[in-house]
């Protein structure tokens, strides 16, 4: 019954990184990635919300999630679930879609849960090769499995369904939570700065990402977290940089999304220093 974790960055395929957990009582809030999510649940059996659609995964069941798309996850069952999970950035598969000869620029994967034991077997096959340090294998089987996912369950990545004035006020209040990280706007001043009224805006954001502006600005606080993090900056630094209260206010909302605590991803990075926390 006991919670395991490991996170790593894979050794031989760029802008990939790597989990291989088992999960009890933790709970992933309400996320996003801004690559894909591709795993195979190796034991019990896990609970994720995607887009407003509860899915129950089970042993040796794929789980797709695409980039930006809002999900959670929980256990299924009381003794929880083992998984392990690949985390390719868009650029990395949208260039081997690109090599396939892809009818589309940015893959999409339309189900979230699918039952495909040939794939399954290459996922897992992949990821050990991966945990192995075999950058051959690794590599070689990586490749495969992308190409296999994306011939065998990807399609054109559907647009979201806004009017045009509602997708540019999106997209602007997007980035002005971009550059407000540490003093974000409130929702009537993110509103008026976009040209929008706040109710309309609240509505278009959450049906073009997913999350109200203020689980999204968690979301991008996270994200800039990881890279510098990756970077070699401290924990607690980090904290004050991405506009987080305090270490601990990083550390459990970190976990929440990424599923390992700061310092643990940053020693799989390669760039924990000596005396840095490692508040779990």
């Amino acid at each position: 019954m006991k919670e395991q974790t490991r996170f790593w960055r894979h050794p031989a395929v760029p802008e990939t990184d790597l989990l291989k957990a088992r999960y009890v009582t933790h709970r992933f809030s309400r996320h996003v990635h801004d690559g894909y999510a591709l795993g195979v649940i190796v034991h019990g059996v896990e609970e994720f919300d995607y887009r407003g659609t509860l899915h129950r995964a089970g042993t040796g069941e794929l789980v797709l999630v695409n980039p930006e798309s809002v999900h959670t996850g929980q256990a299924g069952t009381p003794g929880g679930w083992a998984y392990r999970m690949l985390y390719p950035s868009i650029d990395a598969l949208a260039g081997i879609a690109a090599e396939l000869g892809a009818p589309y620029a940015t893959p999409h994967f339309p189900e979230q849960v699918v039952r495909d034991d040939h794939v399954a077997a290459l996922l897992a096959r992949a990821h050990r090769a991966a945990e192995r340090g075999d950058a051959l294998a690794a590599s070689t089987l990586s490749r495969t499995l992308f190409a296999r996912l994306l011939t065998r369950h990807a399609a054109p990545r559907p647009d979201p369904v806004l009017p045009p004035e509602g997708r540019q006020a999106v997209r602007a209040a997007v980035d002005l939570l971009h550059e407000s990280l540490l003093d974000p706007p409130t929702l009537d001043a993110l509103a008026g700065a976009v040209g929008a009224r706040p109710f309309a805006l609240l509505r278009a954001f959450k049906a073009a990402t997913g999350l109200p502006p203020h689980a999204y600005l968690t979301s991008l606080r996270v994200r800039q977290a990881r890279r510098l993090l990756q970077s070699g900056v401290r924990p607690a630094r980090v904290a004050a940089e991405v506009g987080f209260t305090d270490q601990a206010h990083l550390n459990r909302h970190f976990k929440r999304i990424v599923g390992v605590p700061p310092a643990a991803y940053q020693r799989a990075a390669g760039t924990y220093k000596t005396g840095d926390s490692a508040t779990t």
